[in-house]
């Protein structure tokens, strides 16, 4: 297996996206997944590399995202779950019909759509992300016009793959987001 320390992935994060929201989107979401591998007790480093670099072909090749990352990962001889859980993530979009098979990659599905809503309620709330009031963060995700452009059902598919309830799922958030600046 040919996975990268976080330094390294980092290091590749940099080199593929600029944007400074994607990189913070990538460091909560890899945040969050090394929390639930340290909860679930997975690999803390496969979780967190998966999250970090989910997205690392975003912003280069939006429409056909993860395509190309998922071609790179191969390249690289990253392990099969890390290419399985990115290509799941992407669920519904582009004509990917790859449901999570693994808890690494429902974990990831359930992630990252909903560290969009964390982020704009900070930026409505300027609040440490730990804390955040998981029934104000429930309220926002019931009012589809809050982060309008995120996909609520994902989230849920992601939590229900996992076999946790949407509030729990909130509240592991809060508690794994409050190490982030």
């Amino acid at each position: 297996m040919n996975l990268p320390t976080k330094e390294a992935a980092a290091t590749v994060l940099h080199q593929h996206v600029s944007d400074g929201y994607q990189r913070h989107h990538a460091l909560m979401v890899a945040t969050a997944m090394e929390g639930y591998a340290a909860q679930l007790n997975e690999d803390p480093l496969l979780w967190y590399v998966t999250g970090l670099l989910h997205d690392i072909d975003y912003e280069q090749h939006p429409d056909t995202h993860p395509g190309p990352a998922l071609q790179w990962f191969k390249d690289w001889s990253y392990p099969d779950e890390l290419t399985h859980a990115v290509e799941a993530h992407a669920y519904g979009y582009h004509d990917f019909k790859t449901l999570p098979q693994t808890k690494l990659a429902a974990a990831l599905l359930a992630c990252d759509e909903i560290s969009g809503i964390f982020y704009a309620y900070r930026k409505m709330n300027p609040v440490p992300y730990g804390q955040m009031k998981a029934s104000s963060i429930k309220k926002k995700f019931k009012e589809p016009s809050f982060a309008a452009k995120i996909d609520r059902s994902v989230i849920q598919l992601g939590c229900d793959h996992l076999g946790i309830p949407l509030d729990d799922h909130i509240a592991n958030l809060i508690r794994h987001l409050a190490a982030l600046p």
